[in-house]
Order: structure tokens, then sequence, then C-alpha cells
């Protein structure tokens, strides 16, 4: 099993940068993918951010997020220059296997509470 424990969200204003971190703990390898996701109110939930061997992002948050992930297995998460689109709650993810395709929802088997981020304008 895994847990996943994310914290850093908050309320902010256009142009600001949050922090959000990701504790795992469990059953969690190295070499395998950790992802961010993210889900407004009314739409699918969609991929932000993945860490493996490289980092990989969606074109809406390329430029502005940076994912990073320590040797605790700790996977943060810097936005800066967030936008109001950028309101969410925002999830971490983990695979319970190693698979190659890691922007996907259905990639990853174990997910955290989320952590709500909302930008006003």
């Amino acid at each position: 099993q895994v847990q996943l424990v994310e914290s850093g969200g908050g309320s902010v204003q256009a142009g600001d940068s949050l922090r959000l971190s990701c504790a795992a703990s469990g059953r969690i390898f190295s070499t395998y993918a950790m992802g961010w996701f993210r889900q407004a109110p009314g739409k699918a939930r969609e991929f932000v951010a993945a860490v493996k061997r490289e980092t990989y992002y969606a074109d809406s948050v390329k430029g502005r997020f940076t994912i990073s992930r320590d040797a605790k297995n700790t996977v943060n998460l810097q936005m800066n220059s967030l936008k109001p689109e950028d309101t969410a709650v925002y999830l971490c993810a983990a695979p319970s296997l190693d698979t190659p395709v890691i922007t996907t929802t259905e990639s990853y088997e174990y997910w955290g509470q989320g952590t709500q981020v909302t930008v006003s304008s």
C-alpha cells in the first residue's frame, strides 16, 4: 500500500507563487513515476506534471511549474506566475507498476486527498 499526503495549497493572487508537497510512504520505488493532477469544479481530472527519470508537464503549465523529487520520495510542485485558471484541487498520484505512460489518470492507482489552490484575479 501507498499513502500520499499533500500540503501547501492556499488562496493567492494572480502572479503569485505556491509550493505544493506530497509526502509518500509505503511501497514506493524511486524508479517509479509520481505525478500531480488537478481537478476544477465540473471538470475532469487533468494531468499537470510528472517525474520519473525526466520531468513531464502539461502545456498549460510548462515554463511556470516545476516538479521535483527528493531521496525521501517527497514530490514538490513549485507553481509560479499563477493564473485564475490554475484554480483547482491538486492531487498527488503514484502508480502500482513501473508504467511507461505517466501522463494519464489511468496510469496511477494511489491518490492523495488533494489540496485546494485558489487563484484570484
